[in-house]
């Protein structure tokens, strides 16, 4: 599969989890300059931002090592965004606020177990690879998780979990002496739709407690891409280890793509064995229709549905993720031959044969479904693009490349017939840029302007952006001009 890789020198890392190993791996301190207000004494206030991601091929087939098993590509959009707020010096209070699961909960910093975490056979530091939990902290954490104890049980679950990950890093990174913040995140991208917002915001979490640190050097545009891959490698570490909180023991793929950006092929033969991860630096920027068919699924369902066909069926399923795997390995070879341009319809046309190809085999497999369906039909109605299901199928999402040019009236006329009919859409960009950074919280060309030519976010505009689409106007990557000013990122390809 194509994924987002941390390695440093764009190679697979082997290490066993998806994160890069960086050899002479030394401290990078960098003193970033804050234009703070003249009558504040602290930090300015700024936000984070990690995309989800989407697999373009070879879902499933991924489950009995076919190479390369996927394509994930990720786009800039939907992201999640984290705002971060620090608290006057006499606060010592830390306190997090993730509005889309209704779990807000503070901290007293100095209550905290920080005698176990500090420990000198304990302690890490920001540049530590760590590849697995250690069950002291976990036990020393128990106290300080159960933070909705009053909820129903799925709810508190969830909740638990999110302090768990987060505290876990926050005592791991910082120290007693942390200042008191508030953490407050906003999401536009769909839970439970393997658009992987869990790594979303574990890249999120990871990024805002480095940044107050002061253990990133950048982003800025003249860094060298060395540096700008270690950064990128420090942060990727760090949400490794929140989705083990999470996950217990995930593949790093998910938060490899939404830190780095861009596409990576991930490969999976022996699940004894780490994963082969090789980063697609140069992948191009394509135009994509990303709708949610707001019909619930299960992975580990349909993964049994196919396994049980393959139980049944070896030889004629065999050969099918066979052709699965031919047509991903087209697929990435395709995208990255020099001759492929972006921009010219043939080229997408290739792109969108293969897409519909790998959707009819997986079809096949009986891993569709009625919505799913639907879109496809309504799009080769418009004949605006070539449409698959992404994911493990049963419901969840689907992807459409969309054909240069499309007349402005059929995008809207689908629009219109999509929501009509309860779906959820995202136009949006595949192998785009990966975590980003808006330091101090000021967007240039924001849509109020003030004297200074710029618009400052708060946490009361912040909670109040309505939606979805409130959030991506306000705070949003990417605006109807392109790139918004004041963001930046990591970028290690050319450019």
């Amino acid at each position: 599969m194509v994924t987002g890789v941390n390695g440093t020198n764009g190679a697979s890392n082997g290490n066993g989890n998806g994160i890069p190993h960086v050899n002479g791996d030394g401290p990078l301190v960098h003193r970033m300059k804050a234009h703070r207000k003249q009558s504040s004494p602290m930090a300015p206030d700024f936000m984070v931002s990690a995309p989800g991601k989407v697999i373009v091929f070879g879902e499933h087939s991924v489950v009995y090592g076919k190479l390369p098993p996927r394509l994930l590509l990720l786009p800039p959009f939907p992201c999640d965004h984290i705002f971060t707020l620090r608290l006057s010096k006499s606060k010592r209070t830390v306190s997090l606020r993730f509005t889309d699961i209704d779990l807000v909960h503070t901290w007293n910093i100095d209550e905290l177990p920080w005698s176990t975490f500090q420990q000198p056979s304990k302690k890490k530091s920001y540049f530590s690879l760590v590849t697995e939990l250690d069950p002291d902290l976990v036990a020393a954490l128990e106290p300080h998780v159960d933070v909705s104890p009053d909820s129903p049980e799925d709810i508190r679950r969830v909740h638990r979990n999110g302090a768990f990950a987060f505290l876990y890093l926050f005592l791991s990174l910082g120290s007693p002496s942390f200042p008191g913040c508030l953490y407050t995140l906003r999401s536009t991208i769909p839970i439970g739709a393997g658009l992987g917002s869990s790594a979303s915001i574990a890249v999120c979490v990871s990024a805002a407690l480095l940044i107050q640190l002061r253990t990133l050097s950048g982003p800025h545009p003249d860094q060298p891409p060395e540096e700008a891959r270690l950064q990128i490698e420090r942060i990727n570490r760090w949400a490794f280890v929140y989705e083990m909180c999470i996950h217990g023991n995930p593949s790093g793929v998910d938060n490899t793509v939404a830190t780095q950006g861009k596409a990576v092929v991930f490969q999976r033969l022996d699940y004894a064995k780490p994963p082969a991860v090789k980063p697609l630096w140069d992948f191009p920027e394509l135009p994509l229709l990303l709708v949610d068919t707001r019909q619930p699924k299960s992975t580990a369902h349909e993964v049994a549905k196919v396994g049980g066909l393959r139980n049944t069926h070896p030889k004629l399923v065999g050969s099918i993720l066979d052709a699965m795997d031919k047509v991903a390995s087209s697929a990435a070879d395709l995208i990255t031959d020099e001759e492929f341009d972006e921009e010219e319809e043939e080229s997408l046309r290739k792109v969108g044969e293969l897409m519909t190809i790998n959707h009819g085999l997986l079809v096949s497999l009986g891993v569709s479904h009625p919505r799913l369906e639907r879109v496809r039909e309504l799009v080769d109605h418009e004949g605006i693009g070539w449409t698959k299901l992404t994911g493990a199928g049963g419901g969840g999402c689907s992807i459409t490349l969309l054909r240069p040019d499309v007349p402005r009236p059929k995008l809207a006329k689908l629009e219109e017939r999509l929501e009509k009919e309860n779906y959820a859409k995202f136009e949006t960009t595949l192998g785009g840029d990966g975590v980003g950074v808006l330091w101090p919280a000021i967007l240039k060309n924001g849509t109020e302007e003030d004297e200074e030519g710029g618009m400052e976010i708060d946490l009361e505009k912040f909670l109040n952006a309505e939606g979805t689409e409130g959030v991506e106007k306000l705070v949003g990557v990417h605006g109807d001009g392109g790139e918004r000013e004041g963001w930046k990122f990591w970028r290690v390809e050319s450019r």
